[in-house]
């Protein structure tokens, strides 16, 4: 039976990433050796590196001044690399889930923390809105997507200050004004490729303003410097990352996955909003369209266990919810494709005609 992949990450590949990858894992480029095996500093794979950044400053149409960095440690080494890097001596936050909570903690060991607005009184269900930004805060930061409450912010705030994002769950689904930003940082396990490498996108002249040492694996200036290759990157999960924006250019670019993803989310959303069993968990008007949380209504909770078997059965894989939110989860990135959509969307009709 064809299994569905609605993990949330690591998550859904492409087929041609999943193919190229285990190709690769034989033979690289020809070498004899495997990807697994091959230095870092061959010609070969230094080709796939200088690669893969080219082609993230291409589909991204990042503007000159910026650098595409591949670094370990995930999203939440960035946390603290982040205010390492930048905070001088206070920094605006905004609270929009576990992720970013995360965020703030990491940033409070390095200066003053505001956080101008936060959803958590409504466990994260919607994106704050009427907030304002001191004019001296060194950055503001926020998480783009939050994949645990299915809530997202699909536009480029517009802000006299510094901007920082966690894109990890979103980056790639949508077109960005990376002008706007001066900071973007995704761990690639969700719309990339397998775990074990961050990418992270930064303004060159916003670095070297802060007055604090910064040790040299955690200085952004150190990789800049040394083109990813200070220490030994996550060879593997970059070769991945490089088929997945091939992957991404063959598609059409960003404004198509933006446009097959929006067609996704709404097959999706429709039916929950149909469906007399089931009911969205976030505000309408910040509805992921990476992530789709839903919930029985309250007349056929008893039935959550038996729907989650019934889908499980139908090869409905990784829709569980977080266990923050519970109910169910369809995490639906660029990789999923629209008949995986189509065929949770019968499955969800088909338990409804049982009761």
């Amino acid at each position: 039976m064809k299994k569905h992949n609605f993990y949330a990450g690591p998550s859904i590949l492409s087929e041609y990433t999943i193919k190229n990858t285990a190709i690769a894992v034989e033979d690289f480029a020809g070498t004899g050796l495997s990807i697994l095996e091959v230095s870092h500093r061959s010609k070969e794979f230094v080709a796939v590196s200088d690669e893969a950044r080219a082609l993230i400053k291409e589909l991204l149409d990042i503007p000159a001044g910026y650098d595409v960095l591949f670094l370990g440690g995930g999203a939440s080494m960035q946390f603290c690399m982040a205010p390492f890097n930048l905070l001088k001596k206070k920094a605006s936050y905004l609270d929009t889930g576990t992720w970013a909570s995360n965020a703030i903690k990491e940033a409070k060991f390095f200066g003053e923390i505001d956080v101008v607005a936060s959803s958590k009184e409504a466990n994260y269900s919607y994106i704050p809105k009427g907030y304002s930004i001191a004019g001296d805060s060194d950055y503001f930061h926020f998480t783009s997507n939050n994949t645990i409450y299915g809530t997202e912010m699909r536009y480029d705030p517009d802000l006299k200050v510094r901007l920082v994002c966690d894109m990890s769950s979103d980056i790639f689904s949508r077109p960005i004004d990376i002008s706007k930003y001066d900071l973007i940082y995704a761990g690639a396990q969700k719309n990339l490729g397998p775990a074990g490498v961050t990418v992270v996108i930064v303004r060159e002249e916003a670095l070297g303003q802060v007055d604090r040492p910064i040790p040299t694996m955690l200085d952004y200036r150190t990789h800049v410097k040394k083109e990813s290759m200070f220490n030994t990157p996550p060879v593997l999960p970059i070769f991945s990352v490089l088929q997945t924006l091939k992957w991404y250019k063959m598609q059409g670019g960003v404004e198509a996955l933006e446009q097959n993803n929006l067609e996704k989310a709404a097959i999706l959303y429709d039916e929950i909003d149909r469906n007399k069993l089931f009911k969205g968990t976030a505000a309408t008007e910040d509805r992921s369209i990476m992530n789709v949380c839903f919930v029985m209504n309250e007349a056929y909770q008893e039935l959550e266990e038996e729907f989650a078997k019934f889908a499980a059965a139908a090869g409905m894989v990784g829709i569980k919810g977080h266990r923050s939110v519970g109910g169910f989860r369809a995490s639906i990135y660029n990789a999923m494709p629209k008949t995986s959509v189509e065929a949770l969307v019968q499955t969800m009709k088909a338990f409804e005609k049982q009761h």
